[in-house]
């Protein structure tokens, strides 16, 4: 006869660091995981979207979105910064702006779906309109994409649908490319095949390698990321089959 398996139960650190996890009762403050009481609020008419970044790594996309919040108009706010990292240097920059944080350690579950769960769970208690992944070294699952599907954005160092997974500056190079370039989308449940938001080329030089021609996709996608976060935020974001519409579509 065919067992049920149990889930198991951490124990030590991981068992204190779940049980930490933020839950929301409606009316009442919760505490994230790093210390911060965020008030269980929605967001008012005309008040910036709501943005939750993931991230993994420096933290360098962060930081540029963090300067365009200073100009009101802008219409986005970084509400928070979730790592599956204690030290990325994202949380420097969180915490000199500011901006709650929190960390979900994805060895401190007992199961990759565990961890994706509450990595939704984290994420939805800073009631987020949308939620940037910004070198985010992780695959987000099916607990994650339920929550938050059809508004999470990633970039990517490459034009899409071309050169997609975790190597895609290598792989144009190898390919012989002369333009490249990079390309904010929403993420699905599949590797970089989520409907195209944005793109921007960046030219092949003589004598590039990998790390120079990276440099240089990594300045335009900063750029375009902050472009394309404050107009979907100004201007909301619909999808209709393959094809992202930003704004008020035409008429």
């Amino acid at each position: 006869m065919a067992q049920t398996a149990r889930p198991v139960e951490p124990s030590g650190a991981a068992a204190r660091r779940q049980a930490s996890l933020p839950t929301v009762t409606p009316g009442d403050p919760v505490r994230t995981p790093s210390g911060h009481v965020v008030p269980v609020v929605g967001r008012t008419e005309g008040s910036p979207a709501r943005v939750v970044v993931l991230a993994s790594g420096a933290g360098s996309n962060l930081a540029a979105l963090l300067d365009a919040q200073a100009d009101p108009a802008y219409g986005a706010r970084v509400v928070a910064v979730v790592t599956d990292k204690p030290g990325a240097g994202a949380l420097d920059h969180a915490r000199a702006a500011g901006v709650a944080c929190a960390v979900v350690e994805p060895s401190d579950f007992a199961s990759r779906e565990d961890w994706d769960r509450a990595l939704a769970e984290t994420v939805a208690v800073f009631h987020a309109d949308y939620v940037v992944s910004a070198g985010f070294m992780r695959i987000l699952g099916r607990s994650f994409l339920t929550s938050f599907g059809g508004r999470t954005l990633n970039t990517h160092p490459a034009l899409l649908p071309a050169f997609p997974g975790a190597h895609g500056v290598r792989d144009a190079l190898a390919h012989g490319v002369r333009i490249t370039g990079c390309t904010v989308h929403l993420i699905d449940e599949g590797v970089d095949t989520g409907p195209i938001v944005a793109q921007a080329a960046v030219a092949v030089e003589d004598g590039d390698d990998e790390s120079t021609l990276h440099e240089r996709i990594k300045a335009v996608e900063r750029a375009l990321l902050v472009e394309w976060v404050g107009k979907i935020a100004r201007g909301g974001l619909s999808v209709e089959g393959r094809r992202v519409v930003v704004g008020t579509p035409e008429v």
